[in-house]
């Protein structure tokens, strides 16, 4: 796998994931221990006070070695090695296990020794319900003589029951976990059809340019027959072919353009450019372009010679100023300003178009964004023009914006850095 920075990030993150769900695991086994410890600590402490109790009012003497034997994790049996009577025995438990605010159901069960057998055995519920005494559970233990054993049945659940709050964030754990994974697979599948989409762009422009390149040179060489020129109407169709297969080769080009620039294979190739000469060299192209009335305005107060790349700096303003006069709906007035500021020059470029909509204006610097409007079926483009704009102010580290005017029309502004200008 070609380790890309998204793909990084992928495994990053995946990683970062397990690790909190295995700390959370380490947790949950580690307040199990502690639980288990804490509850096996209060049966011990219990019975040993019960143990004390027998031996004072049997009026003998505590034995050295511990009584209490743990036989399995709910199981405990004690060797007293004295008699004693059920009744009080029932008792002392009761009282002890409350004492030590151990709130579980147990039963007991006493050796009888004249009978060789355990007897006398209850079992206690704590929410004072009849629940049926388990004589099986208790097997004999030969070794011992006077001796009584305790079970709390349902121990192992208190423990789980304990530590609820554990499980329920490892569960939620295991949930993000589950959502990151097959949000990364969307991700992936949709990267995969992005790579494919952009694959199919760039060799349908490249495959579309070989042809237009030959319908322009066939459409000029015919342009320059004496027949053609003799006849007006095949001389109309002749530059109708030229003038739209321009149009359609200038698209085409804007494709790659964006095709490049998601690539990164944009290579910026900066020079000191005189941002007022440039300005007026892309007016004369609009004007040549449109073939209609119009009125562009550069107010420049001196003249700014800024380090950018031309090309794309004369295809920036190009944009702009085709915007400007493609949906202006009455003759264009176009106005270019210029500002010095603490952060640089600022440049705005205000129009007399019909403006943007409010919702729509953060959006139009969005590849393929365009405004829904009435005439936009009649006006071409492929909503790229302003996010190419974008795309090469970002490059530069330039910062661009767009608002609406006051009375009507829009303005578009770019802030070029200090260091950027002369």
């Amino acid at each position: 796998m070609k380790f890309t920075r998204f793909n990084t990030i992928i495994i990053i993150g995946f990683l970062a994931i397990v690790g909190v769900i295995v700390m959370q695991l380490f947790l949950l086994n580690q307040a199990y221990i502690f639980e288990k410890k804490d509850m096996e600590d209060k049966i011990h402490f219990a019975l040993q006070d019960v143990v004390e109790k027998i031996y004072r009012d049997n009026k003998s003497e505590l034995p050295i070695t511990n009584p209490i034997k743990k036989v399995s994790e709910n199981y405990f049996i004690v060797n007293v090695n004295d008699v004693f009577e059920n009744q009080i025995l029932e008792e002392y438990l009761k009282i002890e296990f409350e004492k030590v605010k151990l709130e579980l159901d147990f039963e007991y069960a006493i050796y009888d020794c004249s009978s060789d057998e355990m007897v006398y055995g209850n079992y206690i519920s704590i929410d004072g319900k009849p629940e049926k005494f388990c004589a099986d559970c208790f097997p004999k233990n030969n070794e011992l003589t006077y001796y009584f054993a305790v079970r709390f049945p349902n121990l192992k659940q208190t423990y789980f029951k304990s530590i609820s709050q554990y499980w329920i964030f490892t569960g939620v754990l295991f949930f993000v976990l589950i959502i990151y994974v097959y949000s990364v697979l969307l991700m992936l599948q949709q990267k995969k059809y992005t790579d494919l989409q952009k694959d199919f762009i760039n060799n349908m422009t490249h495959e579309f340019k070989t042809p237009l390149a030959s319908i322009l040179i066939a459409s000029n060489y015919a342009n320059t027959q004496k027949e053609i020129n003799e006849n007006p109407k095949l001389s109309k169709y002749i530059q109708i072919i030229i003038n739209q297969s321009n149009k359609l080769n200038q698209h085409i080009e804007k494709i790659l353009y964006v095709a490049k620039t998601e690539s990164k294979q944009i290579v910026l190739n900066k020079t000191k450019v005189n941002i007022a000469s440039l300005i007026d060299l892309v007016k004369d192209n609009i004007v040549l372009k449109h073939q209609k009335e119009m009125h562009i305005n550069i107010e420049f107060q001196r003249d700014y010679f800024v380090i950018a790349d031309e090309f794309h700096l004369y295809n920036v303003v190009y944009n702009i100023l085709d915007n400007a006069v493609k949906y202006s709906i009455q003759t264009p007035e176009i106005h270019i300003t210029s500002k010095e500021n603490s952060r640089g020059l600022v440049l705005h470029f205000s129009d007399n178009g019909s403006g943007i909509p409010d919702n729509d204006l953060p959006f139009i610097f969005d590849k393929f964004y365009r405004v829904a409007r009435q005439d936009s079926k009649d006006i071409e483009g492929f909503g790229i023009g302003l996010s190419y704009v974008k795309r090469v102010c970002e490059w530069h580290k330039w910062k661009v914006e767009a608002k609406n005017n006051i009375e009507k029309g829009i303005t578009i502004t770019i802030q070029i850095n200090k260091k950027d200008y002369e």
